[in-house]
């Protein structure tokens, strides 16, 4: 049988010689070719190499009762290589490798909810898992790895083209961002650094001095078109006021939407709206509803020590009732467009404190104002040396607890059933 054998998000897969496996095949090569021509060229190179190394450790304690505390400790080593041949060609490489010492139970289930399944969007993949291996017993350490930038870069004065594993991401909202759907962060993920890369081509077009057009085509797997995304998008500053408009179809779904920031006095404002025609692209014309997400705030800074805003989010795919939260969770809103929040009104205040030049105390509060529920998160971080932080904190789900009948889990609040979380971390960068 001819063909090759690839990784796809963590399946071995064998592909026939066919369109796809060839675009692949020349794509690298392509990528070879070009490393090896520009690095043949005695030029004035710049090689640069950084990284940084993290721990966080975690305890997990369950809104069920008679369930067990349970932790976690997760490291993180991750190296950035770009090299720049000439002024106008850059690559760019990163690769992160992830011991983790955790409770069995949470290589198979995470313990708290994510935004969404960002590796989805890469065509190719290194095997996430390295031990243990796929038919291996699960047990308390695993090691992981993740290729997260590979990319080639071309600035000209006309454009700047990107070609390769990159981060995308969109929106000026502080918690709840409507209108990145790529690769989002959910609002209780501890390490939002660097955003996961997608396998994409990106070209960035600037307009003025302050405007750009942005367009782009993120791959899927196999490059199937029903696991794809592609956006347009259009920035430019006006009456002192930032405006974008975004057009982006994945996955089978359309959605349009803006974003609006500006200056109002000595604060800061932003709206940003995002509507979803679910199932666009699907010649079955499935029966999913359509849906609105928005966020809107305002943020001001205090005499340089003291940071706060307050956002409020609606979520139209939420449901307006607890014992109904679950029933969306199949809709193409969760599988697809990012959503994690149940709900649909909520409130997020939040403020940051420099207690001391090397010392900051931050907290959100995220509360759903219709159940009600709460989900405050507080932590506290000191920078004791260059380059390297410690901080601690911790998220409580605060409302009703959810209820067990006829062995069925319903919710009686949004983050009453959330678990709590409390973690500590080391962060050293180099």
């Amino acid at each position: 049988m001819s063909g090759s054998i690839f990784k796809l998000n963590g399946q071995r897969t064998h592909f026939p010689d066919t369109w796809t496996e060839k675009i692949v095949r020349k794509f690298f090569v392509l990528t070879i070719f070009l490393i090896i021509a520009v690095t043949a060229v005695p030029t004035d190179a710049e090689f640069q190499i950084d990284g940084y190394y993290k721990n966080f450790s975690t305890g997990f304690d369950s809104p069920l009762p008679d369930e067990p505390i349970i932790g976690a400790v997760n490291n993180r080593l991750r190296l950035n290589c770009t090299y720049a041949p000439i002024d106008v060609l850059s690559f760019d490489l990163s690769y992160d490798f992830a011991p983790r010492i955790q409770d069995p139970s949470l290589f198979s289930e995470p313990s708290i909810v994510t935004a969404t399944d960002s590796l989805s969007y890469r065509v190719v993949d290194l095997d996430s898992g390295i031990y243990p291996g796929k038919d291996d017993p699960a047990g308390s350490f695993g090691l992981f790895q993740n290729l997260d930038r590979a990319a080639i870069a071309y600035g000209a004065d006309f454009a700047d083209i990107t070609i390769g594993r990159q981060a995308i991401a969109w929106g000026s909202a502080r918690v709840v961002n409507s209108t990145d759907i790529v690769a989002p962060y959910a609002y209780d993920q501890l390490d939002t650094e660097d955003r996961i890369g997608v396998d994409a081509i990106r070209v960035q077009i600037p307009i003025g001095i302050l405007g750009e057009f942005d367009a782009g085509y993120v791959f899927g797997e196999n490059f199937a078109f029903e696991k794809s995304a592609f956006f347009l998008r259009s920035q430019l500053n006006a009456v002192q006021t930032d405006f974008s408009v975004i057009l982006v179809g994945f996955r089978e779904h359309l959605m349009t939407g803006f974003d609006i920031a500006r200056g109002i006095g000595g604060a800061g404002f932003w709206l940003e709206a995002a509507y979803v025609y679910a199932n666009t692209f699907d010649g079955e014309n499935g029966e999913a509803e359509n849906y609105l997400r928005t966020s809107v705030g305002l943020d001001y800074s205090f005499a340089g020590r003291a940071y706060g805003f307050i956002e409020y989010h609606f979520s139209g795919a939420g449901a307006g009732e607890p014992e109904n939260y679950l029933d969306n969770l199949s809709e193409p809103a969760y599988t697809d467009g990012a959503v994690y929040l149940l709900g649909r009104h909520y409130l997020a205040p939040g403020l940051t404190f420099q207690i001391t030049p090397l010392i900051s105390l931050g907290g959100v509060l995220l509360s759903n104002i219709s159940d009600p529920s709460v989900f405050p998160s507080l932590q506290i971080e000191y920078n004791f040396a260059q380059d390297i932080y410690i901080s601690a904190g911790g998220f409580i789900g605060i409302g009703k607890r959810p209820e067990t009948e006829d062995e069925e889990l319903e919710f009686r609040s949004e983050f009453g059933g959330y678990p709590t979380l409390f973690f500590s971390s080391f962060r050293i960068y180099f």
